[in-house]
């Protein structure tokens, strides 16, 4: 758990998901997120082994954003890397800290799963990622299976 202040960023709950579910919505550019797909996602990766899924949460107990990421095996790094697959403020929150404090709890949990790094795709955030000491480092190629 993170606090700051006024934001808490915690594990989802199960619970927790009628409330990121308008996040999720929200943030989809490539795809039209459809309820009862994302209920059953929600479902599937809440307290599942190698996922993150967080949550920041007010003091008045409004949650306002969301993280998801997992950590794989890989060659090229001599085992575990950790990705990023989901980061997502409530547009009336950002610019106040919780995308930051999202991605510093994603950071110590991936150190604490010895990942040799962090990463994520970002077309809309790269400039705020910069400012987190990450580095342009891959282009993201994409091909939508339908």
């Amino acid at each position: 758990m993170c606090v700051s202040d006024s934001i808490v960023t915690r594990p989802a709950r199960l619970e927790d998901g009628e409330y990121v579910w308008p996040l999720a919505r929200a943030f989809a550019t490539s795809f039209t997120p459809e309820r009862p797909a994302f209920d059953a996602t929600w479902k599937q990766l809440v307290d599942v082994p190698g996922t993150l899924l967080l949550v920041a949460e007010t003091a008045d107990g409004r949650i306002v954003g969301y993280l998801l990421g997992s950590t794989h095996l890989t060659f090229l790094a001599n085992g575990p890397v950790a990705w990023v697959e989901e980061v997502m403020v409530d547009e009336t929150q950002r610019q106040s800290g919780i995308g930051r404090l999202l991605m510093d709890h994603a950071e110590r949990w991936a150190k604490s799963t010895d990942a040799a790094y962090l990463t994520l795709a970002s077309r809309r955030a790269g400039p705020f990622y910069l400012a987190l000491g990450y580095e342009d480092s891959a282009v993201f190629f994409k091909k939508t299976l339908a």
